[in-house]
């Protein structure tokens, strides 16, 4: 048995475990010999600290243990080298925060069908209860089409036509020549445009990396200058004060409203 395989018989052994899935690159075909992994266990409860470090000490040349920046997570780097991210989740909240988006329609702030994106592919790889196997089967259905009306309602709205929306904001942040807030409300609104992006295309939201090939790659809506806006927009900054980003933001909202347009009734 490899290490890898070692590792996550170790993790089944744990009570609260109910489910190893992997996910990332790892889960299909694009992957060679350096790739990570992206090891997701859902739990009834979160392992205790001591449970796991037990386990990964002895599979691992490196490691932190329970990083709480997005998720609860240990980071580590297996003995032959490679980099794994060990994610723990509820497997109720999980299940819960696909629901609402696949089935209730509720649109978020960006991002909104990730979690869906993040289950689809993901390989089985301890499921004794089927409990994974039944939410891929449960939420393999068509796109729905109210959410992604509401996706492409209240995202739309983030990037343009309110009092606090992103391009108002961005432009206020270039005029006072405040460079942080200009990069932190251009990413905010990049969030949302793919959010759209993806909904309109029926296509589920990839995570923050790679968005711009993904969306060449699979999306057979794209709006004019697509590539090309997006990365004018992201060349604001100190050193680029010339550029005329009222003209750049309405050129990319303009682009976006016709397709919309023409493919939303």
């Amino acid at each position: 048995m490899d290490s890898f395989s070692q590792l996550c018989s170790d993790f089944t052994k744990l009570s609260p475990v109910e489910v190893i899935a992997l996910g990332g690159s790892r889960s299909g075909t694009n992957h060679d010999h350096s790739s990570d992994y992206d090891l997701y266990i859902y739990c009834s409860s979160i392992p205790p600290i001591e449970d796991r470090q037990n386990i990964i000490e002895r599979h691992f040349r490196y490691f932190e243990i329970n990083n709480q920046y997005w998720e609860t997570e240990d980071d580590c780097t297996l003995n032959d080298g490679i980099d794994i991210d060990i994610l723990y989740r509820s497997m109720k909240d999980f299940e819960n925060g696909v629901a609402i988006v696949v089935e209730k329609f509720i649109a978020g702030n960006g991002y909104t069908t990730c979690f869906w994106h993040n289950l689809m592919p993901s390989k089985i790889l301890f499921d004794p209860q089927n409990k994974l196997k039944k939410l891929q089967e449960r939420f393999d259905v068509p796109y729905p089409e109210m959410l992604k009306k509401n996706i492409i309602s209240r995202n739309f709205n983030l990037l343009t036509g309110k009092l606090p929306s992103y391009d108002r904001q961005i432009i206020k942040a270039v005029t006072r020549q405040d460079f942080v807030s200009v990069n932190h409300r251009v990413s905010a609104f990049l969030e949302s445009y793919f959010d759209i992006i993806f909904a309109l295309n029926e296509l589920t939201h990839p995570g923050e990396k790679r968005m711009i090939s993904y969306a060449k790659e699979q999306a057979n809506i794209l709006p004019k200058d697509f590539e090309t806006n997006i990365l004018k927009l992201c060349s604001i900054n100190s050193q680029n004060r010339e550029i005329a980003v009222e003209d750049c933001l309405n050129g990319i909202i303009s682009n976006l409203r016709e397709v919309i347009d023409k493919n939303i009734r």
